[in-house]
This record gives C-alpha cells, sequence and structure tokens, in this order.
C-alpha cells in the first residue's frame, strides 16, 4: 500500500501509517465483540509510533470515529433513558479535567483506577439498576474527568454500564459507544481549544476511522452469535486483565 508522504504528519513515514490503519480494523473488532479493549490496544500501539504530545489528542480523534460508527451500526440497541444525565455529567467532568490535568500523579490515578474497576466488576452494587438521573451524571462526571488524564477509559465505562445493563450484551456495548462518543467528542474540543493541531492529522484519522468500521461491522457479526452468558464472562475477565494492567503501571510509577 501506497501511502503519499504529504499526507503524513511529520516524523511518521508510510509503513508506520499502514500499520495503524490496519490495526485500527482488529481493535475495533475487538471493541465490537467484548464492548473493551481496543481503545487500549490502540492507544499501547499509537504509543510507539506518535509523539508523546500528540498522543492523547490523536488517540480521541480516532476512538471518536470509531464509537460514532459502532453507535451507529448498533444505534436500535442504545439505552437512550441514560442519554442527558450522562451528557451533562460528562460536560463538568471535561470542564473540570481541562483545569486539573496537570495536578494529579498519572501512576496515583492509574493505581485508583485500576482498583476501581476490579472492585465495580466483581462486586454486587446494591441499587446500581435503579440508580438515579443525579448518580448518572455523577458517574459520568467522574469518568469524562478521567478521560482528561487517561487515553483509554473504555473500562470504566463498560464497568460502570454493566451494572446498569446486565443482561443485554447488544445495549451495552452499543450504550457504552454512545456514551464513548459523548467524552472524546468533548475531549476533542477540549485539546482543540487548547491548541493542538489536528490538521496535519486528519488523513490519517479518517483512514483509521474507515478500517475501524469495517472492523465494527465484522465484529458485530461475531456478537451475534455469541451467547450472553459466554460474553459476560469474558467480559468480566477482560476488565479484570485490563484493570489489573493499570494497577502495575500505576505501583511501577510509584516505585
Amino acid at each position: 500500500m501506497d501511502v503519499p508522504v504529504t499526507l503524513l504528519p511529520g516524523g511518521l513515514d508510510a509503513a508506520a501509517a499502514v500499520i495503524l490503519v490496519i490495526a485500527s480494523f482488529f481493535t475495533s473488532a475487538l471493541t465490537a465483540v467484548f464492548g473493551l479493549g481496543g481503545g487500549v490496544a490502540m492507544l499501547v500501539l499509537l504509543g510507539v509510533f506518535v509523539p508523546v504530545a500528540a498522543l492523547i489528542p490523536v488517540h480521541g480523534a480516532v476512538q471518536l470515529g470509531s464509537n460514532v460508527g459502532r453507535a451507529w451500526h448498533r444505534r436500535t440497541h442504545i439505552v437512550h433513558g441514560i442519554a442527558t444525565p450522562f451528557i451533562a455529567g460528562s460536560i463538568v467532568g471535561s470542564a473540570a479535567g481541562a483545569f486539573l490535568v496537570v495536578s494529579l500523579p498519572d501512576s496515583v490515578l492509574k493505581l485508583v483506577l485500576g482498583l476501581f474497576v476490579i472492585a465495580v466488576t466483581w462486586t454486587r452494587i446494591p441499587g446500581a439498576g435503579r440508580l438515579s438521573h443525579a448518580g448518572l451524571a455523577a458517574g459520568s462526571a467522574i469518568l469524562a474527568l478521567s478521560g482528561m488524564f487517561l487515553g483509554a477509559t473504555g473500562p470504566l465505562l463498560s464497568a460502570f454500564l454493566a451494572k446498569l445493563i446486565p443482561h443485554d450484551r447488544k445495549a451495552l456495548i452499543a450504550t457504552h459507544a454512545a456514551g464513548m462518543t459523548v467524552q472524546h467528542s468533548l475531549k476533542i474540543v477540549a485539546f482543540g481549544i487548547a491548541g493542538f493541531a489536528f490538521a496535519q492529522w486528519l488523513p490519517l484519522v479518517f483512514a483509521m476511522i474507515a478500517s475501524g468500521y469495517a472492523g465494527t461491522v465484522y465484529g458485530s457479526r461475531i456478537l451475534d452469535k455469541l451467547p450472553e452468558e459466554h460474553f459476560r464472562r469474558w467480559f468480566r475477565v477482560g476488565l479484570t486483565l485490563l484493570a489489573l494492567d493499570l494497577v502495575r503501571r500505576g505501583l511501577m510509577g510509584l516505585f
């Protein structure tokens, strides 16, 4: 595949761009099947090729496109009852994150969030299915705030929504995609206001979004055939592994 150099940002060669575009297919397929994992995998891969200063903004742009595609593809399964409080909380959390993003140690945040995901995944939370609009708004504010510090907060939202949507894997994945669309959109706005130059990255981002949508369609076919019980088992295992990795990285940063 020949990628014109003029379409690539400085410092990124054609081979790296091809790898990222192909990887976007598989990471989107992974998330379409299990509702998690793809965003974290993409963040790690982008970290190999993309400068640190551009890593979180570019990842946010790619994930915005991926989640928009997944939400659209599964739009009939989205649970709209959480939309309004979720959007309100996300706006508050993102605004707070814009001011606090340089104030908290990255290692401490990773450790706390990893332990939080494990706790939410493996404990029964009384009344989670009857959470009020205020509770939804508060939860989404915390998630949006976390998203300004960490590039891939999908596991946090997955753990949160799994308590609200315990018996419908398609609704869980669709609503997760809609929620992440909101939070990534706000993240892009925040980085744009801060002055990040998205324009030079757009050709690569659009190519990754296109391949990611193809991965979403492919992964959705697998999900349709996957029994609910099997999905829930692997969903919890996947969340736990991702959370343990957050804890590992947090501890390594502290010590």
